[in-house]
């Protein structure tokens, strides 16, 4: 089956392609989920009109992105997490902590948007890839520290 992909799909095309999937995937995800249309002759003619404001829309979005990841690139969020033996902490720093924060800061990001590949589990400073745009990624500094207070000095 041939469709016109409506919006960016991972690993499949972007927003315009059209591409051949099979029967099952188009019309059992693709099309309920308004990712894709059919691609019959009369959407093959609208498809350009589609591309022509894709391309608007993609640029509008990547500038949006762009000042975006200007201001997340100064921001630095710390995290107090218990401690056990050589820094290793109990329970981790997850892309959801890291979006909660964010979010209290003021920056709506979707936490399927953090890169974190693993969860933070030991005591440091992280740089964050946060992906914006397809073109376009901010990296965002995670302090995680351990909640055990500092050795008082000895008073005098």
């Amino acid at each position: 089956m041939e469709v016109i992909l409506k919006e960016d799909v991972n690993k499949l095309g972007h927003r315009g392609d059209v591409v051949k999937v099979a029967d099952g995937y188009g019309r059992n995800y693709l099309l309920p989920g308004k990712l894709a249309i059919e691609a019959t002759t009369a959407n093959k003619a609208v498809i350009e009109q589609m591309k022509a404001s894709a391309v608007r829309k993609t640029a509008k979005e990547k500038t949006a992105a762009e000042a975006l990841a200007t201001q997340l690139n100064e921001v630095e969020l710390v995290f107090e997490r218990k401690v056990g033996e050589n820094e290793h902490l109990f329970g981790s720093v997850t892309s959801g902590d890291i979006a909660q924060q964010l979010e209290a800061k003021g920056f709506t990001i979707d936490r399927r948007k953090i890169s974190l590949e693993e969860p933070l589990k030991t005591i440091g400073e992280y740089h964050v890839p946060v992906k914006l745009h397809r073109e376009v990624t901010s990296h965002v500094k995670v302090t995680v520290k351990g909640d055990q207070p500092e050795e008082a000095a000895p008073a005098a």
